[in-house]
């Protein structure tokens, strides 16, 4: 029981701070994405954007990914409380995975 209440205590803050994070969060790339844009050279170090910047898109023989909630929206239809969502949707997913992990690493321990 006490370990129910561990988990549960621990889901609805994190869903409150990531919540709160909505309305606080910058635009702005994070300091990894910014460096990979440096290296790609579609952003300057000190500046903006060099004009003679190539953005790749999908190109053949390249990774390609596509995020399903990108930049934690909904697209812009989905406004804060799309964000909101998706920052619930997300640490409820992270926590059931790293449950079944657990349960995974349990069973083969014994």
């Amino acid at each position: 029981m006490k370990n129910q209440q561990f988990i549960i205590i621990g889901l609805v803050l994190a869903i409150l701070i990531g919540i709160m994070a909505v309305f606080v969060a910058s635009g702005d790339p994070d300091g990894l994405e910014s460096s990979a844009l440096v290296v790609q050279g579609q952003k300057l170090l000190f500046g903006d954007t060099p004009e003679d910047a190539e953005i790749h898109e999908e190109e053949e023989g390249r990774f390609s990914y596509e995020s399903p909630f990108p930049d934690y929206t909904m697209g812009e239809e989905g406004g804060t409380a799309g964000e909101a969502l998706v920052i619930v949707l997300g640490t409820i997913i992270a926590l059931i995975l790293a449950l079944a992990i657990g349960k995974i690493a349990l069973a083969k321990k014994s």
